[in-house]
């Protein structure tokens, strides 16, 4: 059973975790394996699992990020572990942001941090409508491929960003 599944919603690359947090609720209260321990061990085990299963769903519905690279990985394009290969100009413009930010001088973090901020609205703006609008066996392996170029850049720049210092 997917995430999906266990949350009785069509897969989607965005979800309203505002909206899933009543569903949420009743799932919890549903597989609780408190509410269990007068049952069989295997119905427990079962509660338990689902238990678990529903928790590792709401963190990742919690963080959009994850619901992609959830998403991704089920449909078999996603393996956190490889080494996939970035746009040149992408890195290219990341190897000059990491030469700065090794310059270590205050006064370019702004300007820094604004510029990342920039790159985070360029890579998402080819795969909004795709996220945005996601069906399940109407969204093409094409387009999801986009989404996993973006995934993986995203993943760089925020990398980049936690190594700023806050401002």
């Amino acid at each position: 059973m997917n995430y999906f599944e266990l949350f009785e919603i069509p897969i989607q690359l965005q979800v309203d975790a505002k909206q899933l947090s009543g569903k949420f609720l009743q799932l919890s209260r549903r597989y609780h394996p408190d509410f269990y321990t007068q049952d069989t061990p295997d119905a427990q085990e079962d509660a338990l699992q689902k238990s678990a299963l529903l928790n590792k769903a709401w963190n990742v519905f919690q963080q959009p990020d994850q619901t992609i690279a959830y998403v991704l990985n089920l449909k078999g394009l996603l393996d956190e572990q490889e080494k996939f290969q970035l746009d040149p100009d992408f890195l290219m413009e990341m190897m000059d942001i990491n030469e700065a930010i090794a310059e270590n001088d205050p006064a370019q973090q702004t300007s820094l941090k604004e510029r990342l901020v920039e790159l985070q609205q360029e890579i998402y703006a080819p795969v909004k409508k795709i996220v945005e609008d996601y069906q399940e066996g109407a969204t093409t392996e094409a387009e999801l491929l986009k989404v996993k170029a973006y995934y993986f850049q995203k993943k760089y720049l925020d990398r980049i960003s936690s190594s700023l210092a806050p401002l």
